[in-house]
């Protein structure tokens, strides 16, 4: 089903998007950007939250600058009985920033949990896929290392433009 979104809403959708003010109040930015009041900003957000149109609304850090320049991507060997378990245990480990389950249609595949794990060195990713390895439901696995980012960007679902039409 098709949300239709006024002029306002779908500026706040486009700076939400990117990168948040660096002011104090980037709310209040926002707001003043789209015509509207602080408050109806945070009311929208919140109510897109609410209804799960949006899961999630917050900082994100780029890994990269934060000093954890060594990441691997790290395909796990599961049943799909043990996913969810295997899932759970993975995700929580300080390690890992993204843990995906995928079935494979591949009988030459068998990995199914992804884990991405980032460290500072390589020793330290290695340890972390070490102590991974070592939680129940996770052992066998193959470690997928990045070679080269070509994109890494988020998806644009609301042009920047304040002229978009009504």
């Amino acid at each position: 089903m098709a949300v239709s979104f006024s002029r306002s809403q779908r500026i706040v959708l486009g700076i939400v998007q990117e990168n948040l003010p660096d002011g104090l109040e980037p709310y209040a930015e926002i707001a003043a950007k789209a015509g509207i009041g602080e408050e109806e900003v945070l009311d929208f957000l919140r109510a897109l939250l609410a209804q799960g149109a949006i899961r999630r609304f917050g900082a994100s850090i780029k890994h990269q600058k934060a000093g954890y320049v060594h990441n691997a991507m790290v395909a796990w060997k599961i049943t799909p009985e043990t996913a969810d378990e295997a899932g759970r245990l993975a995700a929580r480990h300080p390690g890992v920033s993204h843990c995906y389950y995928r079935p494979s249609s591949f009988p030459d595949w068998p990995y199914e949990l992804y884990t991405m794990v980032h460290g500072r060195t390589r020793g330290e990713c290695e340890r972390a896929i070490e102590e991974i390895a070592g939680l129940a439901a996770l052992s066998e696995h193959i470690v997928l290392e990045s070679l080269k980012e070509l994109k890494k960007s988020s998806m644009r679902y609301f042009p920047l433009s304040e002229a978009d039409p009504e």
